[in-house]
């Protein structure tokens, strides 16, 4: 969980709440006290927290698998239904971010698990913006992100 600073706020600052109804505009963006970015975002199905995901224009977010297309972050709560709203992480260091078995200081691509990354080569799916910042045998795995986004 991260407390989210900066100028006067009319939401909660927890980004582990999932709201059930809108409580910032979808699209909002706050920062942590160290720094790290967040955007507020509707949820999808299956989504937990860690998961990677990908977003559209309206802000409406889907767990990444192989193929997707558009920014990516990672949810910072179990945002699991497309009623649901919650806070995604854009930028900054991330301890939550599920992953393959990965090592340290690779870029992420994609992975074969739903709302997964992984630092095996998979051509098209890069993250662009994101690598892995430690080895992790867990699944877990801190990460750096820097507005990562996946092309085709």
């Amino acid at each position: 969980m991260a407390n989210l600073t900066g100028t006067a706020q009319a939401f909660h600052s927890d980004t582990s709440v999932v709201d059930t109804a809108i409580s910032a505009t979808v699209g909002s963006r706050a920062w942590d006290e160290e720094g790290n970015e967040y955007v507020y975002l509707q949820g999808t199905a299956s989504t937990v927290a860690g998961d990677w995901v990908f977003f559209n224009e309206n802000y409406s977010s889907g767990r990444l698998v192989a193929n997707s297309v558009g920014p990516v972050a990672i949810a910072m709560a179990a945002v699991d239904s497309g009623s649901k709203y919650g806070w995604y992480q854009i930028f900054g260091k991330n301890t939550v971010a599920r992953t393959d078995t990965i090592v340290a200081d690779k870029s992420l691509y994609i992975d074969g698990t739903t709302g997964r990354a992984d630092d095996l080569g998979v051509t098209g799916d890069l993250i662009i913006g994101a690598y892995s910042m430690t080895a992790d045998p867990s699944n877990v795995a801190p990460v750096w992100m820097n507005y990562p986004s996946v092309q085709s």
